[in-house]
C-alpha cells in the first residue's frame, strides 16, 4: 500500500480560518485597504500573451535586488515567505538534523523543517515573550542545521535586537540562520546584507503585508550568493506567477503609498496600546502591524462581540503561552478609530472584571 513518508504523516496541520471573513479584516495582518492603485492599473494592463508565457523571474529579481540595495545573485523571488522557508529547509536539512524555533512563532517553520525528517526543537520564549537567547544557544548541538526567527515575531510582535541574532549566527556557523522580516516595514531594523560577514545568515521579506500583495504570493529570500545558488537548485524556475512578476516593479515604485499606510498603522498601534493601558488590559508591546492582547476567559466572548459589530480579530489562544489571547491587526487611521469605538462597545457588553489586568 502506498503511504506518505513518516515525517509527513506526523506533521501538524496548519488550518488558517479563512472562511466567512466578512467585515473589517483585522485578523490576518494583511494590508487592510489593499495594494497601491498603480498596481491595480498595471494588473488591468496584463495581456493574454503575458499570461500565456512561462514567467521570467530573473529581470524582476534584478529590480527587487536594486530596490533592497543588494546584488541579484543574493536574492531569490519566492511564492511568499512560505516558499522561502520551504526551500531553505529542503536545501540544508535532512533526517537526523535538528532545527531550532522559538515558541510561540509562525507555524510554517516547524512544518517545513519537520517535513524533511529533521527533528524540530522548540525553545519557549522568556517572560513577556522575551527572546530566549541563552536558552536557544543551550539547545545548539552538532546536529543543529537551522535556526528560524521571526523578527518582529508573530503572534507576539516582540523583537530580538539585530546584534543578538548576528551573534547567534556567528556562534552556530554550521546552521542556516533564517531571520524572517515579514513585518520589517513596521519595525525598521534589518539584517539585510549582513551575510557578507556572517555567511550562514539568510533574510526573508514579504510583499503581503505593507504592500498589500498577499493574494499575488510574492516574497524574497536573500543571503550569501554561493548559498543562494544551492537554494535555487531545489526551487522551480517558474515558482512566482507571471501576474505577480508583472505587478511587483510597480508596487516597488510607489513608495509614498507604502510609507503613508505604514505611518497610519504605527500611529494606530500606539493608539490601541494607549487605550489598553488606560483600561488596565494586558498586552505585549509590538513592533509589527498587530498587537497581542490577553482577554483571559472572556476571549471567546470578545471575539464574538467584535465579529457581531463587523470587525474580525484572531484567536491565538492555542499558541504556546498565549492562553486567552487575541491578535488585533491595525489598519488606516479611520479603521483604527472604528476599532477603538467597537472595542469600547464590546468591552461594555462583555464586562472586563475577568480580563487579565497588567
Amino acid at each position: 500500500m502506498l503511504e506518505a513518508r513518516e515525517a509527513v504523516r506526523n506533521l501538524p496541520t496548519y488550518h488558517p480560518p479563512l472562511g466567512g471573513r466578512d467585515g473589517l479584516r483585522l485578523d490576518f495582518n494583511e494590508n487592510t485597504v489593499g495594494c497601491s492603485p498603480r498596481v491595480l492599473a498595471r494588473l488591468r494592463e496584463v495581456t493574454a500573451e503575458e499570461i500565456a508565457r512561462y514567467p521570467e523571474r530573473k529581470p524582476i529579481e534584478s529590480i527587487a535586488a536594486d530596490f533592497l540595495g543588494i546584488q541579484s545573485d543574493e536574492l531569490l523571488l519566492t511564492n511568499g515567505v512560505d516558499e522561502a522557508i520551504h526551500l531553505l529547509c529542503e536545501t540544508f536539512l535532512q533526517p537526523g538534523d535538528e532545527a531550532l524555533v522559538v515558541a510561540p512563532t509562525f507555524a510554517m517553520y516547524e512544518i517545513s523543517a519537520a517535513a524533511t525528517g529533521a527533528r524540530v526543537i522548540t525553545v519557549p520564549a522568556g517572560a513577556d515573550f522575551e527572546f530566549p537567547t541563552s536558552d536557544l544557544l543551550s539547545r545548539v548541538s552538532p546536529y543543529t542545521r537551522l535556526i528560524a526567527v521571526a523578527n518582529p515575531n508573530n503572534p507576539t510582535g516582540t523583537v530580538a535586537e539585530p546584534a543578538i541574532l548576528l551573534d547567534i549566527a556567528r556562534r552556530v556557523p554550521q546552521a542556516a540562520v533564517l531571520v524572517d522580516e515579514a513585518y520589517f516595514e513596521f519595525y525598521g531594523k534589518t539584517l539585510l546584507g549582513q551575510w557578507r560577514s556572517v555567511p550562514n545568515l539568510f533574510v526573508a521579506r514579504t510583499f503581503s503585508k505593507a504592500y498589500g500583495l498577499a493574494g499575488l504570493r510574492v516574497g524574497t529570500l536573500t543571503g550569501n550568493a554561493s548559498h543562494m545558488s544551492m537554494v535555487r537548485k531545489v526551487g522551480s524556475p517558474y515558482n512566482v506567477n507571471g501576474v505577480a512578476l508583472a505587478c511587483l516593479p510597480t508596487a516597488l515604485t510607489d513608495r509614498e503609498y507604502v510609507r503613508e499606510y505604514v505611518d497610519q498603522v504605527r500611529r494606530g498601534r500606539d493608539q490601541l496600546q494607549k487605550e489598553l493601558d488606560q483600561r488596565g488590559i494586558r498586552y505585549w508591546s509590538s513592533k509589527a502591524n498587530f498587537v497581542l492582547v490577553s482577554f483571559g476567559p472572556l476571549k471567546t466572548a470578545f471575539i464574538q462581540s467584535m465579529r457581531a459589530r463587523g470587525i474580525l480579530v484572531r484567536d491565538r489562544s492555542q499558541d504556546h503561552g498565549c492562553e486567552g489571547c487575541v491578535r488585533i491587526t491595525l489598519g488606516t487611521s479611520e479603521q483604527t478609530a472604528q476599532l477603538l469605538r467597537t472595542l469600547s462597545e464590546s468591552l461594555a457588553e462583555i464586562g472586563t472584571k475577568e480580563v487579565i489586568a497588567k
